[in-house]
């Protein structure tokens, strides 16, 4: 079932794990063996989790692999798709929103920007 704004996998990871069982940033990323700066692009929601990353948090926090990744299946077409609307200037229901009537791909104003 797709969530309505996913929350990034960094957000899940710090609030259910990092701050759930008091670790710094510097501890956890120690336990999984990467940099405190890569650890905090995570959490910070300025990186995603790669597969080697899941494989890694699935380890230390006894959790699925998968359970991360989907997280991240989850989060990034829902974000990336909202970017998308705001740049194409689309309305919900995918119509122009200079014309509001003409299906975007086949607007003047929107082919000739």
């Amino acid at each position: 079932m797709k969530m309505h704004n996913p929350p990034h996998p960094g957000e899940v990871l710090k609030t259910l794990c990092l701050e759930s069982l008091n670790l710094t940033i510097t501890e956890a990323a120690r336990s999984l063996g990467i940099s405190r700066k890569t650890l905090s692009g995570i959490l910070n929601a300025r990186a995603g989790i790669s597969p080697e990353m899941a494989v890694r948090l699935s380890i230390a926090f006894n959790t699925s692999a998968e359970s991360w990744l989907n997280q991240q299946l989850q989060y990034d077409p829902w974000h990336y798709l909202g970017r998308q609307y705001e740049e194409l200037d689309l309305s919900a229901e995918g119509l122009c929103a200079q014309c509001a009537a003409t299906p975007q791909l086949e607007c003047e104003a929107s082919l000739q920007r």
